[in-house]
């Protein structure tokens, strides 16, 4: 009888792959990719008034934080070893109008929370978005005219808000709003008001998605919105399209550049951070979390493999980094390993 182990032998040239698989410290040797705290970015929501942690019924184990809480949030962050959370407000309805006129009032809840936390906490990151939707009553990132979201008209109020941000002390101003020619417009402006240093991670590639539902609710703006998104976010069919304004903001001088949302787009972080060589991040948004926290709720699957195996992905697509809601949870599980 022919010896079996030969004939696989022949077959494979000697070559075996699951030497390197044989054992826990071999595939600790040869792995090529790992996630770290350092890859980590915290996104929080902001509400009016003391002492408030508000559960978000979409987002189970998210809260709206009142500012004294988030706070005490970005203590938690900086002790986990987290370099940086992201603030995104809930502010009161009767705060909102057609132009999003909040969003240049210099002690508004998104800048009394940074300068808060910079007090606080001076050592971690601040990262703010300067788009309009969580100060609109009509729900759109930018201001609405006859039907239609002017591009320079938001792109001139979205500078204005850039730097009362980066006066209160935000480190990072990453727009979200999508607009033509906004982040060159955002660092001139950061530069002639004295804030050369702040930097600008830019959403150059956010698409149309429906991933964002639990987000919307989380800021209060589901129920406002008027049509929809599709004048200004990338159509999630075209990933040419996704580069070609990525090289834009490249262009602009981003100094970061972020793909949103995330697992649906690996594609797209991969051509950007292989196109550009910028740091790039990615955004686990809230659909994406809380369908991984529904599932595990449910017990359809282990909801803490799942978790670490989403973000081990990013940084297979090439990502330096990824804003997740799951960022203290999983900083605890690394603290552990």
């Amino acid at each position: 009888m022919q010896d079996k182990t030969h004939l696989v032998d022949e077959i494979t040239g000697h070559r075996r792959m699951r030497r390197n698989r044989k054992a826990d410290w071999t595939r600790r040797l040869v792995q090529e990719n790992r996630l770290t705290v350092d890859d980590l970015i915290w996104p929080i929501f902001i509400v009016p008034g003391t002492g408030i942690v508000d559960p978000i019924a979409a987002m189970p184990g998210v809260n709206r934080m009142s500012v004294d809480k988030a706070v005490e949030a970005a203590k938690e962050a900086a002790d986990l070893g987290i370099p940086a959370i992201a603030t995104f407000p809930d502010i009161e309805m009767e705060l909102r109008d057609e132009t999003g006129s909040n969003s240049l009032v210099a002690n508004n809840l998104i800048n009394q929370t940074t300068a808060a936390i910079k007090k606080a906490v001076p050592d971690i990151g601040i990262i703010t978005d300067v788009a309009l939707d969580p100060f609109t009553s009509h729900g759109h990132d930018g201001i609405l005219r006859d039907g239609e979201i002017v591009n320079d008209e938001t792109v001139d109020q979205v500078v204005k808000a850039a730097i009362l941000q980066a006066d209160a002390g935000a480190d990072i101003i990453a727009p979200s709003e999508m607009m033509d020619g906004r982040i060159g417009a955002i660092r001139r402006g950061l530069d002639a008001a004295g804030h050369q240093s702040v930097g600008i991670m830019s959403y150059a590639t956010k698409f149309s998605s429906g991933f964002y539902g639990p987000y919307r609710e989380a800021i209060n703006t589901k129920g406002l919105l008027k049509g929809d998104k599709n004048s200004y976010y990338i159509n999630p069919a075209n990933g040419t399209e996704a580069i070609r304004d990525a090289a834009l903001d490249v262009e602009e001088g981003a100094d970061m550049l972020m793909v949103k949302p995330g697992l649906a787009y690996l594609d797209i972080c991969w051509r950007v951070k292989e196109a550009f060589g910028l740091p790039t991040f990615a955004y686990q948004v809230s659909g994406e979390y809380s369908q991984i926290k529904a599932a595990a709720m449910n017990g359809w699957i282990d909801g803490e493999r799942i978790m670490m195996e989403t973000l081990l992905a990013f940084k297979r697509a090439g990502c330096d980094g990824i804003l997740t809601y799951f960022a203290p949870e999983v900083a605890k599980i690394l603290a552990k390993r």
